[in-house]
């Protein structure tokens, strides 16, 4: 099935959810986060679908948000506050997923991309990829249950630093660190993305549902508690000076100049 902004496939009880804005490095538009939270609840809801794979087109998995929604400063707050509302019900979506899902991380990640590739079961990543976690650097804070689902992955002390220092890192960085499962050469990916997901598919699901479920629990408790408090913390955000200049110097392709207001 095709929506207008994402493309899903279903195949030998795999669903592949591709992000379909490769002109925008497949970066969270509106039209874009509601296809996508559409795709994701046709999969749970279907039970021929046994793995959900979620990838990208083109040169990016996902860019993270779309920055051309804050031209006009003066509303940010209110973007920030409806944009967040449906980001958190997709990683809660992906969370949910009574089904393994697999990030197939092909290209550029940044922002909520890492959010999304971190609420998946496994991460199976490209060898070219980047990595910018990219908050910071325009004022703001991480979104989509980073805080939580990225410390577990990671460490809370690397999460830390990539947050702060936002430096950019990439597959093999991700690896070592923990944030994903696999690297594999760039003409590979589809290939070993296929061997895990029929490998899964091919699996005792009721065994995987409850399993998901018991480490939701254990690991992921405070899921929706944090991505509210993650919410609540970047409308704060967005209202700062130092957001309006952190955007307005991305637009511009230039370094920031933040005053600490």
């Amino acid at each position: 099935m095709n929506f207008e902004n994402v493309q899903l496939e279903t195949s030998n009880h795999i669903a592949t959810i591709k992000l379909n804005m490769p002109g925008s490095f497949n970066t969270l538009t509106d039209e874009l986060k509601a296809d996508l939270l559409r795709a994701i609840e046709l999969c749970a809801d279907d039970d021929d679908t046994k793995v959900v794979v979620i990838t990208g087109s083109g040169k990016a998995f996902c860019a993270g948000g779309d920055i051309n929604l804050f031209k006009d400063s003066s509303n940010v707050s209110d973007r920030l506050r409806q944009g967040l509302k449906i980001v958190n019900l997709i990683i809660i979506g992906i969370r949910r997923m009574p089904k393994p899902v697999i990030a197939a991380i092909n290209g550029v990640t940044g922002g909520a991309g890492v959010s999304i590739a971190a609420a998946c079961d496994l991460r199976i990543c490209a060898s070219s990829v980047k990595f910018k976690i990219g908050y910071t650097s325009i004022g703001l804070i991480p979104d989509g249950g980073w805080t939580l689902l990225v410390p577990q992955l990671i460490g809370f002390s690397k999460a830390t630093e990539l947050v702060l220092l936002d430096s950019p890192f990439d597959a093999e960085k991700a690896l070592e660190y923990g944030f994903v499962n696999i690297v594999v050469p760039n003409e590979r990916l589809d290939e070993e993305v296929y061997a895990v997901a029929q490998k899964l598919a091919k699996g005792p699901s009721v065994s995987y549902a409850i399993t998901k479920g018991n480490l939701n629990h254990a690991m992921y408790g405070l899921l929706e508690r944090q991505l509210e408090l993650e919410r609540e913390g970047m409308i704060r955000a967005g209202r700062t000076d130092d957001s309006k200049e952190g955007f307005k110097a991305f637009l511009e392709k230039r370094s920031p100049s933040f005053k600490g207001k």
